[in-house]
């Protein structure tokens, strides 16, 4: 199934809809949910009603199918509980930590990384990233996300698997130029993450088919800086899958159904798949020339984050979005 989240006037959860599997129609679901996180939290009594309107939307028997209009969607989960963002690509560990001369985690290949990010309002797919300062290194992380059930204390990684509910695309927006003295302080990231964009359409595990396995999707993701190739990096290629990374989430705690995780910036070792974020490509510049050359976002820089299935479909609509400066 595939399910998007209609702008509402009166509703800062959105309206539900059912979308095509195509992504050219859409149907609103609202009788059998109010929004998509409340169809997560009901999940054992809505799936059901949702799954026969997505097979008759798709079998174009709804009278009331409306056509897809990219700029009428939030983000697919526009607000929600709980994000943990995760870091399970090693390579983009190594990257990230070189640029700020910062040792490895003698854990990296054990523990996976992870913050609690902001979750109170995701920008919408095509709305602007503001930027306050030039200087605060404003960057784009292109990640895969599961949205999932209510996951208890302690739950194994192999039963936390079964808890994934529905998958996203996110840009995970990143203030570089903040980050170092954050850290510094030893109480992690805040103002250097700021509001990030999900994917206008969140879907169901099958809907990827072979592609879903071993908690991972194995498909590339689409990256595209202003205009043109940045990235194509292969999402399945994570160290640490999300049955680890909700694990781990819920080691100490309860996830609250509609729990956002973050697969972390998809990043490969090959590098003619390019890169998901500046800072790496920043990172590859400085020790090749020994500077880096590309700078960070700039007012009117844009960035396009897709996928698509192996037979070139779109799977998740795009996130596309353009920086604008705000003031301080």
């Amino acid at each position: 199934m595939k399910f998007g989240s209609l702008k509402s006037p009166h509703s800062a959860d959105g309206e539900l809809c059912v979308v095509s599997r195509d992504l050219k129609t859409a149907v609103k679901a609202t009788s059998i949910a109010a929004s998509l996180r409340e169809a997560v939290e009901t999940w054992e009594k809505s799936e059901g009603p949702l799954r026969s309107l997505y097979e008759s939307l798709n079998a174009n028997r709804c009278d009331n199918a409306f056509p897809v209009r990219e700029g009428d969607f939030q983000s697919a989960l526009p607000r929600t509980w709980l994000f943990a963002d995760g870091s399970a690509f090693i390579h983009h560990i190594k990257l990230v930590r070189k640029a700020r001369n910062a040792a490895l985690p003698e854990t990296l290949t054990t523990v996976p990384l992870m913050y609690q990010a902001e979750s109170g309002r995701f920008l919408a797919p095509t709305e602007d990233i503001p930027q306050v300062d030039f200087a605060h290194g404003t960057d784009f992380e292109a990640e895969v996300g599961v949205i999932t059930d209510h996951v208890a204390i302690g739950t194994s990684p192999a039963d936390a698997l079964k808890k994934v509910r529905l998958l996203v695309l996110i840009n995970d927006v990143s203030l570089r130029g903040l980050i170092p003295a954050e850290l510094a302080m030893g109480f992690g990231f805040f103002q250097s993450k700021p509001n990030k964009a999900l994917s206008p359409f969140a879907l169901t595990p099958d809907e990827l088919g072979s592609s879903w396995k071993d908690g991972r999707v194995h498909l590339p993701l689409e990256v595209n800086y202003n205009g043109e190739f940045f990235g194509k990096a292969n999402a399945g290629a994570m160290h640490f899958g999300f049955g680890e990374l909700i694990a781990h989430a819920a080691r100490t705690r309860e996830l609250a159904a509609g729990t956002l995780i973050g697969s972390g910036t998809v990043a490969n070792e090959d590098p003619t798949v390019g890169s998901s974020c500046l800072v790496e490509k920043r990172t590859i510049e400085q020790i090749e020339t020994g500077t880096p050359s590309t700078p960070y976002m700039k007012v009117g820089d844009t960035i396009e984050i897709k996928m698509k299935n192996t037979d070139g479909h779109d799977l998740f609509g795009r996130i596309f979005q353009r920086v604008r400066q705000v003031s301080k």
